[in-house]
């Protein structure tokens, strides 16, 4: 039997070991497993929380007691009168045992009726034409994604809803009339969040116009308005028109790939729509409408600020949300990749308006991480947004586990005010060397493992604290020469090593003496004969590497896929002397040198990055 905590660290003292120090894993809460589990079967898809008129969180989720995309899938409801914390048994809208109901979205009318919107297999299809040579015979089993879009009522804040299921008139287009049943039969499927704008009602979807590699082959956005949803009690009188005008929806940018699809839709506060999509391209799509819908500005992939760099995204969830505050929370992935993988971790960007010649646009803050899993192979996505009492709310699946996520309140407000942040940060700095030109010895405090031994454990096994580590120093080369050392703290084959790499670019070797870890900024953000300040963020959760050079966070750019990077789970310590060699090989002047104890948000480096060049 185990001992417990209070009979173990008595033993340890009666060893005459000191136990007033031991050390203890920092609580994450970014890591998946600390948010608050809505119950499902063994599918879980698309948590879409809406508050109701009696205070209740209402959940829509696609669930089953299969995989996604299997015969059983269906939508429920549930209901949460303590923000997550538990919820009431599920309403299921479509029995279990028929035809696939799937992908639910919600909007509360003015009346506080809810709507929830659904794709449905009424005619109970089995399989869907696709491209030759792909599944069985160009037959795909998979029918979740075709027939009717459909929407049910509830008048008690989702406790029960209509018997009645209502058929929406969607407009036929030119990607309807080229699938393979030239329209008669219609692929989609929806993710993006029902909306209201001066009295009318929003719904987007997503058209598809073939099935095959990659399952949808095509695929655009529509939105679905309705004038009267929000004020209208009788179902059968709702209207119904399909935009943009003309025959096609958004797509890609001019010589872009052929997936454009999960628009996400925000209303700004000029009544112009902003919307964000994905593609197969390794970037989001953006566009916006300054006339409720029904024309666009061309797409164009989504960069940071007004012709600046590009986002970059994978074929995953991306949706914004404008806040009360008026500004903007994005949810992506932050690498280039051009499938369906790597969704993890979960990056955040906080936009805020600025004025431009076309109307307000919307310029984004540098990413954060918001949530990761320690299995790499683990993707969170669909997410929801919610914002209460001051506190803010993720919603999101594993597909198996859908969870809730409160995020941290100083973490929020680090973002909101992302762009303002211009001082210098001092929770966790233990070393803070400032000089015109630093070389030598500086001390260094003891620093935090990142791995120990678990003593209270009676295998003994790793305890992962969660520990990070930021080097954050100016610096003025002479020149971009490779292999110069900036910074060293190596001794007896462990410690950290600062050098420039190839190409204009900084890079960090670290050892403990087993395990090693090197990554590297982008080339060319290393400015000879300038001053450059760089961050370089280890960050003990997701176990990340990341560097932000004068103020910019190296996302790779188009060099790579990726722009941070992972070290190992098996690293215990950075750190090797308890002194920092400055400059013992580096033509050039070091004139800052901070270290912290802990993991810099992003927005933290360039706090640190606008007061020094203030």
């Amino acid at each position: 039997m185990h001992a417990d905590k209070k009979s173990k660290i008595e033993w340890l003292q009666a060893m005459g070991l000191n136990t007033d120090n031991l050390p203890q894993p920092e609580y994450d809460w970014r890591h998946v497993s600390n948010g608050m589990e809505i119950p499902t079967q063994s599918y879980a898809d698309q948590p879409y929380i809406v508050k109701t008129d009696d205070g209740a969180w209402l959940c829509v989720v696609t669930t089953g007691v299969k995989c996604e995309g299997q015969k059983g899938q269906h939508v429920v409801s549930l209901r949460s009168m303590d923000k997550g914390k538990t919820w009431s048994q599920p309403v299921a809208l479509e029995p279990p045992d028929s035809v696939e109901a799937s992908y639910a979205v919600t909007l509360k009318a003015s009346t506080g009726r809810i709507y929830c919107f659904y794709n449905h297999n009424t005619d109970d299809i089995r399989l869907a034409k696709a491209a030759p040579g792909t599944f069985v015979d160009g037959m795909c089993q998979r029918v979740d994604s075709l027939g009717y879009f459909v929407f049910k009522y509830s008048d008690d804040g989702g406790k029960s809803w209509s018997d009645k299921r209502y058929n929406i008139d969607v407009r036929e287009m030119e990607i309807d009339r080229n699938n393979p049943y030239g329209g008669k039969i219609r692929y989609f499927w929806n993710v993006g969040k029902a909306f209201s704008h001066e009295g009318c009602a929003y719904v987007p979807l997503h058209k598809v116009g073939g099935l095959g590699e990659g399952f949808f082959t095509k695929s655009e956005g529509v939105l679905l308005k309705s004038d009267n949803l929000m004020s209208e009690t009788d179902p059968e009188k709702i209207r119904w028109e399909t935009l943009p005008d003309g025959d096609i929806g958004l797509r890609t940018p001019h010589g872009g790939g052929p997936i454009s699809e999960e628009q996400s839709f925000s209303v700004m506060s000029d009544g112009s729509f902003f919307c964000v999509y994905r593609s197969v391209d390794g970037h989001p799509v953006c566009a916006y409408s300054r006339d409720k819908g029904h024309t666009w500005t061309n797409p164009e992939y989504m960069t940071y600020s007004t012709g600046g760099k590009k986002v970059k995204h994978p074929r995953a969830a991306n949706f914004a949300w404008r806040c009360s505050n008026g500004k903007y929370i994005y949810w992506f992935h932050n690498h280039g990749g051009k499938n369906y993988e790597d969704r993890n971790p979960v990056w955040l960007l906080c936009g805020k308006e600025t004025d431009s010649a076309d109307g307000l646009r919307i310029e984004w803050s540098q990413p954060e991480i918001a949530i990761y899993d320690d299995d790499v192979f683990i993707r969170m996505s669909y997410p929801d947004f919610i914002e209460q009492d001051g506190e803010y709310y993720l919603t999101e699946t594993q597909k198996s586990i859908a969870r809730t996520h409160k995020l941290d309140r100083s973490f929020m407000e680090t973002l909101f005010n992302f762009d303002k942040n211009a001082e210098e940060i001092k929770d966790g700095l233990v070393l803070n060397e400032k000089g015109e030109n630093l070389s030598g010895e500086l001390e260094l405090p003891k620093m935090s493992a990142l791995l120990t031994r678990d003593v209270f454990d009676p295998s003994y096994k790793t305890l992962d604290l969660r520990s990070g580590f930021t080097i954050d120093l100016w610096f003025t080369p002479e020149n971009n020469l490779p292999g110069q050392i900036l910074l060293d703290n190596r001794e007896n084959n462990t410690g950290f090593v600062v050098s420039t790499g190839r190409n204009g670019s900084i890079e960090i070797n670290i050892s403990d003496g087993v395990t090693n870890a090197f990554w590297t900024s982008d080339e060319n953000v290393i400015q000879a004969e300038k001053a450059n300040h760089a961050a370089i963020i280890i960050d003990g959760g997701p176990k990340i590497i990341s560097f932000v050079i004068n103020g910019i966070f190296c996302d790779g750019g188009s060099q790579r896929q990726f722009g941070w990077g992972r070290y190992s789970p098996n690293l215990k310590k950075v750190c090797g002397s308890d002194k920092i060699i400055a400059a013992p090989d580096f033509a050039g002047r070091i004139k800052s040198v901070k270290i912290y104890e802990r993991a810099l948000m992003t927005n933290e480096a360039v706090s640190n990055y606008r007061y020094g060049v203030q």
